[in-house]
């Protein structure tokens, strides 16, 4: 196919990679001229602007980083005078879905949500979990899009904000464990128990989690912190849901402890680290570190 990708960060970058692997031509955008030139490298064409993308393909793929900004580039996109078909890979929310649908619909323009899950490691090796929602004939047309980006496809439904809903009910199931996962390692050292060891443990009983599995081993374990998703980004996805769920009368008791905790570590210049980094907080306040870099070569 030939379709038009805007967004080119650090999982838009491997969306690009991997469509253009898989043959299609492939029209790019991002506001960071550093960005669009390391898919063009590989074969991409750049494109000035939104609504010139979008007046030279027919299915533009959006992944961006904040809900208004994915509002403002789709009404720039609803200019462009081929698109007819807008596919939103973002975490966007479900009320700012709503909104973005309404905008394409007024040009006969189909949009499909399909937010992501999985984080740069899954996008880079095309395994990724993808919950696309929107008009059915619509899904079947871009579907082969999203085989070739991710691995276990879930469609939800028509409302194209339902993938955005289930989008927001993970990353904040991911963020309140990951949170609890941080709290209580830190507790496990301070006690005398060894780090990777009371990893092993969790990760063959009933506490594991993703964040035990995959972003806490990766991470924190050696001390990198290597920035995967942000801290700043997932206080947005969490704040999201609360908002959502609160629009619609539903309690949420436990996430607005996590939301706090990370709204802290923003306040304390962890903004645009990776969202594990935090931990030093916990490890601050009980005097002791969860892990240890490797020695120098």
């Amino acid at each position: 196919m030939k379709i038009g990708l805007i967004g080119l960060g650090n999982i838009g970058v491997h969306f690009g990679t991997r469509l253009l692997a898989a043959g299609h031509e492939l029209l790019v955008h991002d506001r960071n001229p550093a960005m669009q030139q390391r898919l063009v490298e590989k074969g991409a064409q750049p494109v000035a602007g939104a609504k010139e993308l979008a007046s030279q393909v027919e299915i533009v793929l959006l992944c961006l980083p904040m809900p208004r900004i994915v509002a403002d580039v789709a009404a720039e996109v609803a200019q462009g005078s081929a698109v007819r078909i807008v596919v939103d890979l973002s975490t966007t929310g479900p009320s700012v879905t709503k909104e973005i649908e309404t905008l394409l619909k007024a040009r006969n323009i189909s949009m499909i949500g399909a937010p992501v899950s999985g984080g740069t490691v899954a996008a880079e090796k095309g395994t990724l979990a993808v919950m696309p929602a929107g008009p059915e004939d619509t899904y079947k047309e871009i579907e082969p899009l999203l085989r070739v980006i991710g691995k276990n496809i879930f469609y939800l439904g028509a409302d194209p904000s339902l993938g955005q809903t289930m989008k927001i009910i993970n990353n904040t199931l991911y963020a309140t464990s990951m949170v609890a996962s941080c709290e209580a390692l830190v507790y496990g050292v301070k006690a005398g128990l060894d780090s990777k060891t009371m990893l092993d443990v969790l990760n063959v009983s009933s506490g594991r989690s993703f964040a035990t599995l995959e972003r806490i081993p990766q991470c924190v374990l050696d001390r990198s912190f290597p920035v995967r998703f942000t801290t700043e980004l997932l206080h947005k996805d969490i704040k999201m849901c609360i908002d959502e769920a609160e629009k619609l009368g539903v309690p949420m008791l436990v996430s607005p402890a996590a939301r706090q905790f990370l709204a802290f570590a923003i306040t304390q210049g962890d903004g645009q680290q990776d969202n594990v980094y935090p931990i030093r907080h916990f490890e601050q306040w009980a005097g002791v570190q969860f892990g240890e870099a490797p020695p120098e070569a």
